[in-house]
């Protein structure tokens, strides 16, 4: 979990320079491929983890 939030917070930093930042548009593009690889990432660690859950009986 700790890299999903680095990942995220490294995608908002990339995102907000890339915006601000005149000439330095390929940030922008680069804090959401970030974004998007967190997302991803998240949601393998969450399908993963969800297969080794114990039922109640």
């Amino acid at each position: 979990m700790t890299l999903f939030l680095i990942l995220i917070i490294a995608a908002i930093v990339l995102g907000i320079i890339g915006a601000v930042a005149e000439g330095l548009l390929y940030l922008l593009v680069i804090g959401i491929v970030v974004f998007a690889a967190a997302l991803v990432y998240l949601g393998m660690h969450l399908r993963r983890s969800g297969r080794h859950r114990r039922t109640l009986r």
